[in-house]
């Protein structure tokens, strides 16, 4: 059961990556050249601003989660009704608190946006995004009990319903009308349609958690969650300085219009990070059934290897593509005029192939509860995030921003991971973590350099040719070098016979329809 719904959580994950992927494409596309680089620039920056203010979910989401893992093992419905009103409730709270947040921001949005040469008012604006924050906490926490019950396809088939009607939309009204207010407006009212068809869904699929009859949540199990949620606001104030303050260091020393340049290649990044990250994410119900059902160490490890080689080969080969391909595809989808710097692009792929690579060990480490064991480990990595970046960025410029974020990621991979989820998970010797993990690296290096030095040596007048070779070389060379070094090993056998069973899964249901 647990591989039946990762493969298929996997699947629609893919499938809503690439939808997401390519609407946006086309959307960014349209979205400069109707309204520019500097609207690119405010939307990436107030996306960041906002994104701070996620540590006010506290990781209440992933405390209730990992309390939902065991109930639903043992089909305690009861337990599964009572941290269900307890999630309610906290998400309210949450909503009435990013907003009242949010709003104690704008006297200081003159500072953080800087100058700007577009007619619009900011502050409107800056409302309008905050607004679909804060809604988005809204009956959204019955879609967690969904996920939790390894159905996360359920949840991605709704996102890529709702994806296409947002995107098709804007697009719309952007077209006919020009009008950046509108357009923002649209997301405001999808969102809040979104959470009302999850919220609709999940009381169909699990009617007993309509029920009034809830009984109070227990004192140990509250103990427990509160201990947790306290443990993960250090994480989330971390991840939220770290993933949220680019853009602001960014548009504070180099201008909103470099935001805005920037903000085509994070797009593409987060892109691709989405359509990867998603198929390692997608078992992480499927972990935390593992780790709540299962005490072997070998066993557990013996899953969690597997996975970690699925994650380097997706980390590795879309790096790489990145790599080879970004300087072309930007030429084609926005301009010439848009291309950074080569060691930008370097940096930023770094980074990436860091944060992707994270994914196996993330799941595991939270699929088991472990947040409050390295609970200040994030606000070193945040630290570390802000001076790293500044003192990088006065010596690299914009490189030096990522460079930053990319010391900072060292403090997981030399701490966190090494001790809480190699040692106490697996009961393995720091030295084979060191060994593996650098191994993977250097690997990741060597393919990287090969791949776009071949790249390089095949040269095209037309973009469009220079594309078409960068997009053939990117998917053939890393392939079949990893094909040639990995093909006689059990991860590989492993990685086969998912393609394989999810290949038959899908033959089969097109069998069925036809």
């Amino acid at each position: 059961m647990r591989t039946s719904n990762s493969i298929k959580n996997s699947f629609t994950s893919f499938i809503l990556s690439i939808i997401t992927m390519l609407l946006g494409f086309v959307a960014q596309a349209i979205f400069i050249r109707i309204l520019g680089a500097e609207y690119s620039g405010l939307n990436g920056l107030f996306t960041n601003v906002l994104t701070m203010l996620s540590f006010f979910e506290l990781g209440i989401g992933n405390a209730i989660v990992f309390h939902l893992y065991k109930p639903i093992a043992i089909n305690d419905e009861e337990e599964i009704k009572t941290l269900m009103k307890f999630y309610e409730k906290a998400y309210n709270i949450i909503s009435v608190l990013v907003l009242a947040c949010g709003l104690a921001i704008i006297p200081f949005l003159n500072i953080i946006v800087g100058e700007i040469s577009i007619d619009i008012n900011i502050y409107v604006i800056y409302i309008m995004f905050l607004l679909n924050t804060s809604i988005s906490y809204t009956l959204s926490y019955r879609r967690n009990l969904i996920i939790a019950n390894q159905k996360n396809y359920i949840i991605n088939i709704i996102h890529i319903i709702y994806i296409i009607i947002l995107n098709l939309s804007q697009l719309l009204v952007l077209y006919l009308t020009k009008n950046y207010y509108l357009y923002l407006g649209i997301k405001i009212i999808c969102q809040i349609l979104e959470n009302f068809v999850c919220y609709i869904i999940a009381g169909k699929l699990y009617p007993f958690i309509t029920s009034k009859n809830v009984k109070p949540l227990d004192k140990n199990l509250k103990d427990d969650i509160f201990k947790k949620v306290k443990a993960l606001l250090f994480h989330k104030v971390g991840y939220s300085v770290v993933s949220g303050t680019d853009n602001i260091i960014i548009s504070s020393f180099l201008g909103v219009v470099t935001v805005g340049f920037y903000t085509n290649y994070n797009m593409v990044i987060t892109a691709v990070n989405n359509l990867f990250s998603q198929i390692i994410g997608s078992t992480s119900a499927s972990v935390g059934n593992l780790l709540a059902t299962q005490s072997n160490y070998n066993k557990k490890y013996n899953v969690f290897k597997k996975i970690r080689f699925i994650n380097f080969w997706l980390a590795s080969f879309s790096g790489i593509c990145i790599l080879v391909m970004m300087d072309s595809f930007i030429h084609l989808w926005v301009g010439e005029k848009y291309i950074l710097p080569l060691i930008v692009l370097v940096t930023l792929v770094v980074n990436y192939y860091q944060k992707l690579m994270r994914n196996c060990y993330g799941t595991f480490k939270d699929s088991a509860g472990i947040w409050y064991e390295d609970r200040f480990v994030p606000l070193v990595e945040a630290i570390l995030n802000i001076v790293f970046s500044i003192i990088l960025l006065k010596i690299f410029g914009l490189a030096g921003v990522f460079m930053g974020t990319i010391i900072s990621g060292l403090s997981l991979w030399c701490y966190s991971y090494p001790k809480y989820v190699y040692k106490k998970l697996f009961n393995r010797m720091y030295k084979d973590y060191a060994k593996e993990t650098i191994g993977y690296l250097v690997l990741f290096v060597l393919i990287a350099i090969f791949t776009f030095f071949i790249s390089r040596l095949i040269v095209f007048d037309n973009i469009w040719l220079q594309f078409l070779s960068n997009t053939i070389i990117s998917l053939i060379v890393p392939n079949l070098i990893l094909l040639i070094i990995f093909r006689k090993t059990d991860n590989f056998q492993y990685l086969l016979q998912i393609v394989k069973k999810t290949f038959g899964k899908i033959k089969k249901r097109i069998g069925t329809t036809s």
